[in-house]
């Protein structure tokens, strides 16, 4: 799928749910497939709200648990899937190594912990399987979500902005429910660790070519918009 006919669909998220997250998911399970195949594969999609991704790797043939905190997002297309559950993404309830793909899209930046996130995704992928993460980054242009640009001016700020302007909070509230988090402490965490091998670290909707820009301190964190991490559990 081309990089610029998601990256238009991002730009109108908010306004077309359906055609950005149904584009997306295709786009994400594909980019999964390169690395494992997925039919027959057991996945967990951890805070895949409404579904949208549980059922693009069910249409390829994996068997799909997907694990949601808000009961509202769960249910926000109606009836939830099969096999859908509400649920901690710090406490899935798998066992050790029990998955072929762990698989998380634009969550991390909403956690008050990403690298504990990351522990309790990495624990239930089998060696040999993938943990997939993407998300938002604090210092690209939506790095603040709907309150953006002003999260430039900090996100207590941009939050108080969008509250006076609309009469109501964000949906995305900065410390509670939406954090700044950058490109540079990921990247270290996930090339530091020994039961992981990062097969994949560039921005996601653009061009593969573009993973240069992850490479260049400060510039990335400005650039890069939205960070995609594959990483392969190790023996």
């Amino acid at each position: 799928m081309g990089a610029f006919r998601l990256f238009l669909a991002f730009l109108r998220e908010q306004s077309d749910p359906d055609r950005f997250y149904g584009l997306l998911a295709r786009d994400s399970v594909a980019l999964v497939e390169r690395h494992h195949p997925l039919d027959g594969a057991r996945v967990v999609d951890v805070g895949g709200g409404a579904g949208y991704f549980a059922d693009a790797f069910r249409a390829r043939g994996a068997s799909c648990l997907l694990v949601e905190p808000d009961a509202a997002e769960l249910a926000s297309r109606g009836t939830p899937g099969p096999a859908s559950v509400i649920g901690d993404g710090y406490w899935l309830p798998l066992a050790d190594g029990s998955v072929d793909v762990c698989f998380s899209c634009n969550v991390l930046e909403h956690v008050r912990d990403p690298a504990g996130l990351i522990d309790e995704m990495i624990r239930v992928t089998r060696p040999g399987g993938i943990v997939y993460v993407t998300y938002t980054v604090w210092l690209s242009p939506w790095g603040g979500h709907e309150t953006a640009p002003f999260h430039y001016l900090g996100g207590n700020f941009a939050m108080r902005h969008y509250t006076r302007r609309h009469g109501r909070k964000p949906k995305n509230v900065y410390g509670q429910s939406m954090f700044g988090l950058g490109v540079g402490p990921m990247l270290s965490l996930a090339r530091g660790r020994t039961d992981v091998a990062c097969v994949e670290a560039r921005p996601r909707y653009y061009p593969r070519w573009c993973r240069f820009l992850v490479s260049l301190p400060g510039l990335r964190e400005l650039l890069t918009w939205n960070l995609l991490l594959i990483l392969r559990r190790q023996p």
